[in-house]
């Protein structure tokens, strides 16, 4: 598996554990970095992952109850939840990512740690957020200038 994917595998994992059990983010993620050590870049990047997820969490809650109205998003199944959010804050906030190498990876990961039907879900949510992606960006100022 490359850096990158085990990095936002990390990510997800420790993204599970902080909103499931509400452990502490900065402990959860060394932790697994000290369990799964990663080249050092890799390891930043989950870093970022994590707390740009966190930092952004209600912004990117409101978008996806948007494009997932029969599943609200605290009934969703948590990894499928921090799967979009991570996906959403990749090519959405951050940009870094082109769309389709985020929606890919989500989608790699809703396979390898969701349930059967997370990849098709994940995939199905993701596409109809692609359109929304500017207003994404535009909430996300919003926060930043307030």
């Amino acid at each position: 598996m490359k850096a990158r994917r085990r990095a936002r595998a990390l990510a997800l994992q420790a993204l599970y554990e902080i909103d499931s059990v509400g452990h502490p983010p900065e402990v959860v993620l060394e932790e697994r970095l000290a369990e799964t050590p990663l080249p050092e870049q890799a390891a930043e990047f989950s870093r970022h992952l994590v707390f740009g997820v966190l930092r952004y969490r209600p912004v990117l809650d409101r978008f996806i109850q948007e494009h997932a109205p029969e599943w609200p998003v605290e009934q969703m199944a948590c990894i499928d939840r921090n799967i979009l959010r991570m996906a959403l804050f990749e090519f959405a906030v951050d940009g870094s990512t082109p769309v389709k190498v985020a929606i890919n990876e989500a989608v790699e990961l809703a396979k390898m740690f969701g349930s059967d039907s997370s990849s098709r879900f994940v995939n199905g949510v993701l596409g109809a957020l692609v359109s929304r992606k500017d207003a994404i960006a535009r909430a996300v100022q919003e926060i930043d200038q307030s």
